[in-house]
């Protein structure tokens, strides 16, 4: 059997870690290992990012304080953010993928595909990571009641519940991957919306107008 040398502790600690820092700082790009091939970690870095920036994007869209010019350049963004969210989705997997290459894992003839891939939970674990911050932010509301808080902290503990089992959960499907007990493949996205060449909205100058 071959050891699974992805450190996930050290991945979700980045996520945990880098939420708290860049809402007290502005996002930086920590994600750049410096090294000619980007480490695992530096990949779900750079994809933690997206998420943290459509998060708040998607705040705004829902305020009533914005413009409509505003809210349909936040639009935009979110459709920019969420198309590299899954562009570097699909990098952790195709790393995964390298590695598994590297480590000459032999899938068993009866290896099961899993219904999503390590990037999927890697990308779900940051979301995660998210929800919770914000959910502890709202702890510290002087503005709201008893009953406020009461929700906000059952709503917390199901997500520290959801964040233990699913980093469980990945750890198990890393180990089946490894052990050539499950198969692993880079599920490919293809969204339409932003290529101009498949969204007859960008390609058809006549479509905007039926």
């Amino acid at each position: 059997m071959i050891e699974v040398t992805i450190d996930i502790d050290e991945i979700l600690g980045m996520q945990i870690r880098t939420t708290a820092d860049w809402h007290s700082s502005e996002v930086a790009n920590v994600c750049d290992d410096g090294s000619e091939t980007q480490s695992l970690i530096s990949i779900a870095c750079q994809q933690h990012i997206y998420n943290y920036l459509l998060w708040h994007e998607e705040d705004i869209a829902r305020s009533k304080n914005v413009s409509d010019a505003e809210i349909a350049q936040v639009k935009r963004n979110i459709d920019v953010f969420n198309q590299n969210r899954n562009d570097w989705i699909e990098r952790i997997d195709d790393w995964i993928a390298d590695d598994l290459l590297a480590a000459n894992v032999t899938v068993r003839p009866d290896a099961r595909l899993n219904t999503e891939t390590p990037g999927s939970v890697f990308d779900r674990l940051s979301i995660l990571s998210l929800r919770m911050y914000h959910l502890r932010e709202q702890l510290e509301r002087e503005d709201v009641d008893d009953s406020h808080i009461d929700m906000v902290q059952k709503k917390l503990a199901i997500c520290r519940l959801q964040h233990d089992e699913l980093s469980q959960s990945l750890r198990e499907l890393l180990e089946d991957i490894y052990a050539g007990a499950k198969r692993h493949r880079t599920y490919r996205q293809f969204k339409m919306y932003n290529d101009p060449t498949l969204n007859p909205y960008l390609y058809d100058p006549n479509k905007a107008i039926e």
